[in-house]
């Protein structure tokens, strides 16, 4: 353990201050004289890391994935990923970007697939950064099943998903015993015409709805909801950037969110959170430190 600290403190000091890993030395109070961060294991030749980068602040990223980082031989990597999260990679690390924005492709998921396959054949030890959660809309799975049909190992190290990363940024919670017993992700990909969602079953009002990449189709989100049954004064709340500095939001209801977006465009990616827990906002002492739009 000494040893890891050591390598990895001379190696990166930089990013290791900037992360935090200083505390890998002796804290100096005597009651926690032995504490250190609990970094171990090894990036595996040959094995592939699905790895959550979270939702882009540094310091929400978990140990494991930084240690990953550090470690692994080969990284590919998505848009979303903070420039903080890829200033952990050393230079001598082998760096493929396989980003993907609305409409544009850069690489087809069929040749990532094949890239983390050959990667991984190579005797590399290969992480797989995504946004947020590898395991939220991330399309793993289809890379799962690349590495299965190849035989080759892989290990999934979860992240920081958007949904979490902006309720913790405008302070409330996704689900309240007051609010919401219920709690679901949606992609709003559904959205678009010919792929409609059941309307009917999320206009509930004991859950919390969070749709994910649906900037383009709030105005869908809030007619469809309104058609099937939610109040026209039923609270939405976007929010762009979750947990990086530059994060911006809108609070406002179902009908009037569409008009309000209009006159304050919010940037992509941006997260559409629906239900009664966003009333919370207006009174959360952890909302104090949030960009409000209203």
């Amino acid at each position: 353990m000494r040893a890891l600290a050591k390598q990895l403190t001379q190696k990166w000091p930089e990013a290791l201050m900037r992360f935090g890993l200083r505390a890998l030395a002796p804290l100096q109070d005597d009651a926690t004289a032995n504490v250190r961060l609990p970094l171990s294991g090894e990036c595996r030749a040959g094995t592939v890391y699905l790895v959550g980068a979270g939702s882009g602040d540094v310091e929400l990223l978990t140990l494991k994935a930084a240690r990953l980082l550090m470690q692994a031989d080969a990284v590919v990597y998505d848009r979303l990923v903070g420039d903080d999260v890829l200033a952990l990679i050393p230079s001598v690390t082998e760096r493929y970007y396989v980003g993907k924005a609305r409409g544009h492709h850069s690489v087809p998921q069929a040749d990532i697939g094949h890239l983390l396959v050959s990667l991984a054949q190579a005797g590399k030890s290969v992480v797989r950064l995504k946004g947020g959660d590898p395991g939220v809309f991330g399309r793993m799975g289809e890379e799962l099943a690349a590495l299965a049909q190849a035989a080759l190992p892989a290990h999934i190290v979860p992240g920081i998903t958007a949904a979490s990363a902006a309720a913790a940024g405008m302070g409330i919670p996704l689900t309240d015993r007051s609010h919401a017993q219920q709690l679901r992700f949606i992609t709003a990909q559904l959205c678009r015409e010919g792929g409609t969602p059941d309307w009917a079953t999320l206009a509930r009002q004991d859950e919390t709805l969070v749709f994910y990449m649906g900037l383009s189709k709030v105005e869908a989100i809030c007619h469809g909801l309104r058609q099937a049954g939610l109040p026209d004064a039923w609270p939405i709340m976007l929010v762009a950037n979750a947990s990086q500095p530059d994060q911006q939001s809108l609070t406002g209801t179902l009908a009037s969110m569409p008009g309000q977006l209009k006159d304050q465009p919010l940037p992509s990616p941006c997260l559409i959170m629906v239900g009664s827990v966003v009333s919370m906002v207006a009174h959360s002492p952890a909302a104090r430190g949030a960009t409000l739009a209203r």
